[in-house]
């Protein structure tokens, strides 16, 4: 567990929970299986048959595979950590015999394409994507026209940042962190080149995912994008985020969520997670670069993690293709069967 991503050591701080306690959010109880389980028990205590007995309570109580091997993997972490001398000098690790769930792989990707990107964004533009906060008598607030204009300009952002996050293909945390002095522009706004040196995981800002900053090419669209947020006459310096609140303030990725989910709502989309956005880059520059080339503008650090890109959709272009092959076969065999025919004829006599 020791120095991975905040986002992760939050989801094992969140399994390692007492139950009973409040989320954060909602009027929700934390479960806290694993407390409940074993936070009594003394860890020399535990044994392999227990651990296996409490991850087969999981699957009865309906949890998906996913979430049952999350279990296991934290307390194989944590009976790991017992066994070094340093500690408690734990002689076996009694989650280590137990069974991983069989987890099916992923299904195929789905993903939008420019033209869905575009609506999404023109929707936002307009402000579609609101939803009507009213007043104490249930009647729409009364908005003063400075309020208007802030909010103008907020779905405005709302519109550029989900561009720029499909035409980059990068993560939700790396776009919140991005500043201006990270945003390279191209003569004549042909495209830009982002310097992805930080990102943002469970609201602590570090290095990007793989502990390396990398260069991000986008084209024109996102560029033009990236002008319109940097004409605005406030938090244009360099190191201010390009894209922020009215305070100038880092976005919280949950409110972003959130208005994505409007957003494709009110544009008529079929659900897409908004990580579906980096999806869709991935997909479509797997069309035509290199794989080595995707996976290097990605960020990632594997080139098996990019080849499920070359799988997400088959291209149109694919489709008129081999179109066209079988209709030359079609073609050819007709051919082939008229000279055959003509061979076959007796000579006039």
């Amino acid at each position: 567990m020791k120095g991975g991503a905040p986002s992760t050591l939050a989801n094992d701080a969140l399994l390692l929970r007492e139950p009973g306690e409040p989320y954060k959010r909602g009027r929700g109880r934390i479960k806290g299986r694993v407390m409940a389980r074993f936070g009594d028990r003394h860890h020399d205590e535990i044994t392999p048959r227990e651990v296996a007995q409490f991850l087969r309570d999981l699957d009865t109580e309906g949890l998906s595979a996913r979430n049952v091997n999350e279990h296991r993997s934290i307390l194989h972490a944590v009976f790991t950590y017992a066994m070094k001398p340093d500690t408690y000098s734990l002689a076996t690790n009694p989650a280590a015999g137990t069974d991983k769930r069989y987890q099916p792989p992923p299904p195929p990707l789905d993903h939008y394409e420019v033209e869905e990107v575009e609506a999404l964004a023109r929707v936002c533009e307009r402000g579609a994507h609101r939803t009507a906060a009213p007043n104490y008598k249930g009647r729409p607030m009364a908005l003063s026209d400075e309020e208007q204009a802030a909010r103008h300009v907020e779905d405005r952002q709302d519109a550029d940042l989900f561009r720029v996050k499909f035409y980059s293909g990068m993560r939700l945390g790396e776009v919140i962190a991005l500043k201006w002095r990270h945003v390279q522009f191209l003569p004549d706004l042909s495209g830009a080149v982002l310097d992805v040196e930080r990102a943002v995981s469970a609201g602590v800002e570090k290095l990007p995912k793989g502990r390396r900053g990398r260069q991000v090419p986008i084209p024109r669209q996102g560029a033009e994008a990236l002008a319109r947020l940097g004409q605005r006459p406030d938090f244009s310096d360099p190191n201010d985020y390009v894209f922020c609140n009215r305070f100038g303030e880092r976005l919280d990725p949950s409110a972003i969520r959130r208005r994505y989910k409007r957003a494709t709502a009110a544009a008529g989309l079929r659900p897409i997670k908004l990580h579906g956005l980096r999806h869709a880059a991935g997909s479509v520059l797997a069309r035509t670069l290199p794989l080595v080339t995707v996976r290097d503008v990605l960020g990632h650090a594997e080139l098996r993690t990019t080849n499920r890109y070359l799988h997400s959709k088959i291209d149109p272009a694919a489709i008129v293709a081999v179109n066209a092959a079988f209709d030359a076969a079609a073609t050819r065999s007709s051919e082939d069967e008229a000279e055959g025919a003509e061979s076959e004829v007796p000579p006039y006599s």
